[in-house]
């Protein structure tokens, strides 16, 4: 079968749900989950790399996940994650890291090293990785309001315009959104940016998720006639 031509794919966006699924399947502390579930980022943005696709969002902490009472331990294995990125992942892939979602009620030292991070790979040009955390799109909504409100005399209300005030900015939007799991919803994860987004879902739980199994879900992207809702 030839695959379509004008199916280019610029962005991936995933949703990363399984975790704590995972850790029961496997029989292993919650922690565990998430330390795997973080490790295979890094096999992923790998693949994103090798294949020349620029940009990959990934939703690993939603603002809901905040309110729960193991946050404080997934706070250490974030930490870990940020400080392994700072110290080897910056200078063998050249990734540029941009963080999304609120940042005024999350510890100091976290911000902290996510601001370097940020900062310290701001030149990258490899693979931008857009990683949601403590992330809800209502409250992004709520942030773009109270921008608009704010600058009101200065912005020209077009789409154009409103979209570079979304905490993506002028990334272009994700061709692909694949959501690990089993549950087939978006959960609040960057709604505006998603309108013709090509929509999978698959049962596999995040830590289980292979790049074997990206492949097939690119080739399946790859038959789809897009139209963009014309």
């Amino acid at each position: 079968m030839i695959l379509s031509q004008q199916n280019s794919l610029n962005h991936i966006a995933i949703i990363l749900d399984g975790n704590k699924r995972w850790s029961i399947k496997e029989k292993t502390s919650i922690l565990k989950g998430y330390e795997k579930g973080l490790e295979k980022i890094n096999l992923i943005s790998n693949f994103a790399i090798d294949n020349k696709i620029n940009y990959l969002t990934l939703y690993t902490l939603s603002s809901e996940n905040i309110k729960r009472n193991t946050v404080n331990h997934i706070y250490k294995i974030i930490y870990e994650y940020f400080n392994n990125f700072l110290n080897k992942i910056i200078d063998e892939k050249k990734i540029k890291l941009k963080i999304i979602g609120e940042r005024n009620n999350i510890p100091k030292e976290i911000l902290n090293i996510i601001n370097e991070c940020e900062i310290k790979t701001s030149n990258n040009n490899t693979l931008n990785l857009n990683l949601a955390f403590n992330y809800g799109f209502k409250n992004e909504l709520i942030y773009v309001l109270n921008q608009v409100k704010k600058n009101k005399s200065n912005i020209h209300l077009d789409i154009n315009n409103i979209k570079k005030l979304f905490y993506l900015g002028e990334i272009p939007d994700p061709d692909l959104l694949i959501r690990t799991g089993g549950y087939q919803r978006l959960s609040n994860f960057i709604l505006f940016n998603l309108t013709y987004s090509e929509l999978f879902f698959t049962d596999t739980l995040w830590p289980d998720f292979t790049t074997k199994e990206l492949k097939k879900i690119i080739f399946e992207y790859k038959k789809i006639e897009r139209n963009y809702g014309l």
